[in-house]
């Protein structure tokens, strides 16, 4: 055979192998995708900036896709892949049960928001957040400042969590605390029928600006809080403001309690930690807690620990940037936030009810309403 012949067939061959493995990782994705019923997922990057990040719209049904958009350092693209799309799914659900009017969507840009975070590569994201037409507003999350929502803001409109001089709601870290608060008030009602936090002892894992916020309820209430973070300033600037004691982060597990309160990354609930987990209560603001859903939440429920539902407590967030969405009020998100309270205690009765873990009282109540919404109107 002739060389030039050997060539082409040569890069015929290579090509064919890069369209399998292009559709092998395609049909991966579309397949997850299909699992969660996501309707859109946009990879977004840029060379100039450094912008690595992805947007997942999960459901627009009660209107446009809100959720934050989380900066961090995943170990691997794979895993910033499962991370939003494990996300956006759980913002669907959250607005839901909050009876919020708008869908659920989340973001995520790969990179350590310590070192890696500028002006440049947020505005870049905002551009890609604008080509979304509106379908995606975004927000702060973990690694995610409203200060850095000014910079995405010059970009696109599609934008809350702004702070208050540019008529925005501001930090909404203390809201989100405040319905976890409530969460927590109401599953100590549930199990002692007597909602007070006092001489309770809580390990909040976390203390980033919801977790402090946290912290600072549950010290006004005279509960023995105890913390842990990944961040040595972070846990002496809480130690030194408010007398709680502190633990490293790989002795959580072993610390009896009687709350657990995970309020920073999801996944802490899975085999290994359930093994040591010496708890009666689970309530905390981190997202997606429960590693599988399904195996989990009924291994928590077997244990007998009263779980309440991640995203029904921590909704507060999202409702303060709801507010602005349809006019900003701090004292109208906060009565909203309030409600969590009646909603954590509405949910536990279902599970009691219908004997069924908490987890999914929740997720059907959530689905319930987009059902109902849906039947008088399209996806955004």
């Amino acid at each position: 055979m002739p060389l030039l012949e050997k060539d082409s067939e040569s890069k015929d061959n290579l090509q064919k192998m890069i369209d399998t493995l292009e559709k092998a990782n395609v049909a991966s994705l579309t397949g997850r995708m299909s699992t969660f019923d996501h309707e859109q997922v946009v990879f977004c990057q840029d060379k100039s900036t450094g912008l690595k990040a992805i947007i997942a719209v999960h459901n627009t049904v009660l209107g446009p896709a809100v959720g934050g958009t989380r900066m961090w350092a995943y170990g691997s693209e794979e895993d910033a892949i499962t991370d939003v799309l494990r996300l956006s799914r759980g913002m669907t659900y959250k607005n839901a049960l909050a009876g919020l009017n708008i869908g659920g969507g989340k973001a995520v840009i790969i990179g350590d928001a310590r070192t890696d975070k500028n002006e440049a590569l947020l505005r870049r994201f905002g551009k890609f957040v604008d080509g979304l037409g509106g379908k995606y507003i975004t927000a702060e999350d973990v690694g995610i400042s409203t200060k850095d929502m000014e910079f995405v803001k010059m970009e696109t409109d599609h934008v809350v969590g702004l702070p208050d001089y540019l008529n925005g709601g501001g930090d909404p870290s203390p809201v989100t605390a405040y319905g976890v608060y409530m969460g927590m008030k109401a599953s100590v009602k549930e199990l002692t029928g007597n909602d007070s936090l006092a001489g309770k002892k809580i390990v909040v894992q976390g203390v980033g600006h919801v977790g402090e916020y946290l912290v600072s309820h549950l010290v006004k209430e005279n509960a023995e809080v105890v913390i842990a973070d990944i961040y040595e300033d972070r846990v002496k600037a809480v130690v030194t403001k408010y007398g709680v004691r502190a633990i490293d982060v790989k002795d959580v597990y072993d610390e009896k309690m009687d709350i657990y309160s995970p309020c920073a990354l999801g996944a802490t609930i899975n085999d290994e930690t359930l093994a040591k987990l010496g708890c009666s209560i689970i309530c905390g603001a981190a997202n997606n807690q429960l590693s599988n859903e399904q195996i989990h939440g009924a291994k928590v429920q077997k244990k007998g620990i009263l779980y309440a539902p991640d995203y029904l407590v921590n909704a507060g967030g999202i409702i303060n940037c709801y507010w602005e969405i349809i006019g900003y009020s701090r004292e109208a998100a906060l009565a909203q936030a309030e409600g969590i309270y009646a909603k954590t205690l509405e949910i536990f009765n279902k599970s009691k009810s219908e004997n069924i873990p908490t987890y999914l009282a929740a997720n059907l109540l959530a689905e319930a309403r987009i059902q109902a919404i849906g039947k008088v109107k399209l996806s955004y």
